[in-house]
């Protein structure tokens, strides 16, 4: 029989397609199954339509047969096969697609849908194969047909005998290279890998025969090996069973099977969407941080499923960054594939999915804080801090989604509470939300500026992550009530009479204020006395966007060694260590003023835990005070 060419498209673009379009050689095993699936799916549309056709879904299936010895791997289904016009027509021209034109004349009944859209996938075969027959018996016809193509120089179509309706494509596999090792494609374990992985969920039957041991009849320590055909598919996916049908362990057995994680879920959420876009979803919640969450390794998304058929591992446009944590997957009949069904379309039905998903995850999230406080805590123990991340990127544009999801550690609970919470508490006269920041709960609760505002009887939130600050900043507001640092240098606690009071102190001290200011130079920006200190001698508050807390953090980042803080250095004028100042100052004892100004802004940056920029000199100083 003579080759005929193909007659839409060049060699070139054959070639491109081959050695371009696909990632992975593996994907020419979920095309050609998806395109035997349909041809299944094709007869049971028309026997919807002809009362002589009887569809009984047992007697049709797909098998895989590998021939190590022939090097051959062979794909059959008991699908409705093919004329030599649609032989000429579906594999003559690249890019034409028989399932698709069938799909345009068919709805989806019964959760049937045609999974091939495009004319491609069949050809992805030459990727791992040098010869590519396909041997077809159409539905009503006595006559098959044989069609055979070594890649790009063309094809041949024949007459040929075939027994059953149906198709058989047979890929005469490549031989190995130092590179590529086809004849992986020829291993019973490789082979249910790959079919476990990507069409899992098609609908019929995937037979293979498969090599097992057991022990032998004669002598049970000795094994010997034998040949069973087995479904390795599983055919009815988790998400398209009755809710009302699954119980927890299908659940928690579907997260191990796919290996989410080794942890147990801590929630999952299984969606069922029939409106403007359909789609399923089972999202878990895990219990554990992965070990690489905060690792440039982690890979976010969410696995993407075309009827069934795996398209995408890891789907990141299905994940806002602050869900990340999130594993699962998605099915939808409506997503626009490219050529490749590997990469989509950045269209309307995947963004909606995207924004129900994201929506549905808040939700559920509230609604587990609200019902399951344990676990909640549970939870944000392990990723609170990437919900804190989500308020703080973007400029804030997430915060109005999740600010209520957020929790801190409270000064007067003694536990975590949420903002909603914490206002619900606010005295009438208060003001402020009030934080403070430091390296852990036990380090805050001796900090000398959260002095004032617990003699107040006010709650204070104790930040230890040192995104909390940035976040916060973004939030800016929770119910139109303001956060206020126990560091910043206006509390808002003064009343009038008590700021003229102030105002006459700093007259008073003013000169010794200018004195230190001079003393310790740009180091401060101002030096003044301390309404909120009761015991402790000095302090530091800010001014400004930056606060000491931040200063640390940005400082670690790379490019980025030069940022301050706006510091004021308080002191307590009620304390004897200023009454020691206030007299060596009143005695023009300028060595006695500097040591212990000196000495009072080092115990500043100890509280703060900042570094002590000359540690000799500090101890120099300590060593002079003691004599």
């Amino acid at each position: 029989m003579p080759t005929k060419e193909f007659k839409a498209e060049s060699k070139k673009l054959l070639d491109m397609m081959i050695h371009s379009i696909y990632s992975q050689k593996e994907i020419f095993l979920r095309e050609i199954i998806s395109n035997s699936s349909d041809a299944i799916d094709k007869i049971y549309y028309k026997a919807l339509a002809d009362d002589s056709l009887n569809f009984n879904k047992d007697d049709y299936y797909i098998r895989i047969t590998p021939d190590k010895e022939n090097r051959t791997l062979t794909i059959s289904d008991t699908g409705i096969g093919m004329t030599q016009e649609e032989l000429e027509n579906n594999l003559g021209t690249i890019a034409q697609s028989g399932s698709f034109n069938f799909k345009n004349d068919n709805e989806a009944k019964d959760g049937h849908d045609i999974i091939g859209q495009f004319g491609v996938g069949f050809y992805s075969a030459f990727m791992v194969a040098d010869v590519v027959t396909v041997i077809t018996k159409p539905l009503g016809s006595d006559q098959a047909y044989k069609w055979e193509s070594q890649g790009a120089d063309g094809y041949s179509v024949e007459p040929c005998d075939k027994d059953a309706v149906g198709t058989d494509v047979i890929l005469k596999l490549k031989e190995d290279t130092d590179d590529e090792k086809y004849g992986e494609f020829l291993e019973d374990y490789r082979l249910k890998e790959i079919i476990k992985k990507y069409s899992d969920f098609i609908r019929y039957p995937i037979k293979m025969e498969v090599t097992e041991s057991r022990p032998k009849e004669d002598n049970d320590k000795e094994f010997e090996e034998f040949k069973e055909e087995q479904t390795v598919n599983s055919m009815v996916p988790l998400w398209r069973k009755n809710k009302n049908e699954l119980k927890d362990e299908d659940y928690e057995n579907f997260y191990t099977e796919k290996h989410y994680g080794y942890d147990k879920p801590l929630k999952y959420i299984n969606i069922q969407a029939d409106g403007a876009v359909r789609y399923h979803a089972i999202l878990y919640i895990p219990e554990n941080i992965p070990f690489d969450y905060y690792s440039k390794e982690y890979e976010k998304g969410l696995e993407l499923y075309s009827n069934g058929v795996l398209i995408m591992e890891k789907c990141a446009d299905l994940l806002p960054d602050y869900f990340s944590f999130v594993k699962g997957m998605v099915d939808s009949e409506d997503l626009s594939l490219n050529i490749s069904r590997e990469i989509l379309q950045q269209d309307k039905q995947l963004q909606l999915i995207a924004k129900n998903i994201k929506h549905k995850i808040q939700k559920e999230l509230e609604k587990l804080l609200k019902e399951d406080r344990e676990k909640y805590e549970q939870f944000y123990k392990s990723f609170g801090r990437q919900l804190k991340y989500g308020a703080y990127m973007d400029y804030g544009t997430h915060k109005e989604e999740l600010q209520d999801l957020l929790m801190f550690y409270s000064s007067t609970e003694k536990k975590m509470v949420t903002l909603g919470e914490y206002v619900s508490r606010m005295p009438e006269d208060q003001k402020f939300i009030y934080y403070a920041v430091g390296q852990s709960n036990e380090k805050i609760e001796k900090l000398p500026q959260t002095e004032l505002v617990a003699d107040k009887g006010y709650e204070i939130l104790y930040f230890t992550d040192d995104v909390d600050e940035f976040a916060i900043k973004m939030v800016n507001a929770y119910k139109e009530k303001s956060f206020k640092s126990v560091s910043s240098s206006d509390l808002g606690l003064e009343s009038e009479e008590e700021k003229k009071e102030s105002k006459a102190e700093e007259e008073v001290n003013k000169n010794l204020f200018d004195k230190m200011k001079d003393i310790l130079s740009d180091n401060v920006k101002e030096v003044r006395a301390s309404k909120r200190l009761k015991t402790h001698p000095v302090c530091f508050a800010t001014e400004g966007e930056v606060s000491i807390e931040m200063e640390k953090v940005l400082n670690q980042m790379p490019n980025n060694e030069n940022v301050k803080a706006d510091k004021i250095l308080e002191l307590n004028t009620n304390h004897e260590v200023f009454k020691a100042l206030k007299a060596a100052y009143d005695l023009n004892d300028e060595k006695k003023v500097s040591l212990y100004t000196n000495i009072l802004y080092n115990q500043a940056l100890l509280v703060e835990g900042l570094q002590v920029q000359d540690p000799v000199a500090f101890a120099n100083d300590i060593c002079k005070l003691m004599n």
